[in-house]
């Protein structure tokens, strides 16, 4: 099936009882044994499984091409189950240049645990020199990047791992399995905060974690969801799968308004510099061709005046809103650095925009006035 078919229907479940054509939201915590001990309905206890989360990670794994998918909380609590199942003082690698929030929880909980090295993932000969033969169990990549839209070659990665026997995680957020397909590049797991382009909608918190196939590692991960129980509610696994049906055709719709923007920003005499794969100008753009089918709806911007233009321009706008968060229907802008906090090593002069689904004329002036002011 066709990704768009596989978003409306992997995810749905005719109710057997009154056919209705949505599945309906199971909110019961605990279901009836049989006779025998047994439970015929499939469930125990909605912290171990609920109908509506076993809709939910059908079509997540269905729409990546994997064996199985497992659904958490939020996007921290999907990744952080793959830390927990590494043995302590493994060694991982993640990118310098990462989402800001999973990068506090594995300096300030795993790097207890673990050992771990922040790269620059884009450096190949880098990524080589840093492999701790006997050590290094995962390596994790983030591509795009979060908030420098850097893009790591997925392909050539795995390749090095897979001769090493290390496993890869793609953090597939921003361009979703609509413009990038990881398992096809060799990946073996691929994560999502949901809360994004999946809810679509800003109004649900969630995460994924999707593997290429079911392994002990796995089963582990497995396990690790259902007794620490970082799962999303019946309610928001409803609103997850409303979501993803009309993911396909959303993403078109950021990303030709995402170039738009990035097009014009790209000419403007206030912006220095513009990040986006999607220009033919971007450093990355032949490797993001290579592996992506578009580019997605995020891109970031830096102010040639520096900080305090930047954040007035954020001030000035009037269509799109100043908020944390991204991948919703409404364009959203963020002052980066001040988001992140006093750790942060984005530029003070960055701010990141989320592009949705507004008429692009209506964006492009709303810009241009901010600009301007």
């Amino acid at each position: 099936m066709n990704i768009e078919t596989i978003a409306i229907h992997s995810g749905n479940r005719i109710d057997p009882h009154t056919k209705a054509v949505v599945q309906p939201i199971t909110l019961s915590t605990t279901f009836e044994r049989g006779e025998d001990g047994q439970y015929p309905g499939g469930h125990i206890y909605t912290r171990m499984s609920n109908p509506n989360r076993v809709s939910l990670e059908n079509v997540l794994a269905k729409l990546d091409g994997g064996e199985d998918a497992c659904a958490f909380s939020s996007g921290n609590a999907a990744g952080s189950a793959i830390f927990q199942s590494l043995e302590p003082g493994c060694h991982v690698i993640v990118p310098a240049d990462m989402y800001h929030g999973l990068k506090a929880l594995i300096i300030e909980v795993y790097s207890k645990i673990l050992d771990i090295s922040f790269i620059d993932m884009t450096d190949i000969e880098l990524l080589k020199k840093t492999i701790k033969p006997d050590t290094t169990k995962l390596i994790w990549i983030e591509t795009p990047s979060n908030p420098l839209l850097k893009v790591s070659d997925i392909k050539e990665i795995c390749k090095i791992a897979k001769a090493r026997n290390i496993i890869v995680c793609c953090d597939n957020t921003f361009a979703t399995p609509v413009f990038q397909r990881p398992f096809e590049l060799g990946a073996d797991m691929v994560m999502y905060s949901s809360t994004k382009y999946f809810g679509g909608h800003s109004d649900v918190l969630g995460g994924a974690l999707v593997t290429k196939i079911k392994n002990p590692q796995w089963d582990h991960i497995r396990r690790i969801q259902a007794l620490a129980g970082s799962v999303p509610s019946p309610f928001d696994c409803y609103m997850t799968v409303r979501g993803l049906k009309t993911l396909p055709y959303r993403m078109r719709g950021h990303a030709s308004n995402a170039l738009a923007i990035a097009s014009f920003l790209q000419n403007h005499p206030e912006v220095e510099n513009v990040f986006f794969p999607g220009l033919p100008t971007n450093q990355y753009h032949t490797i993001a061709r290579s592996q992506m089918s578009d580019f997605s709806g995020m891109l970031s911007f830096t102010l040639t005046a520096g900080e305090a233009k930047a954040r007035k321009v954020a001030n000035c706008l009037k269509i799109i809103s100043q908020a944390t968060s991204l991948g919703g229907v409404e364009s959203l802008i963020e002052h980066r650095a001040s988001a992140e906090g006093p750790t942060s090593t984005t530029p003070t002069n960055l701010l990141r925009l989320s592009v949705g689904l507004e008429h692009i004329d209506d964006l492009l002036a709303d810009l241009e006035q901010a600009l301007k002011a």
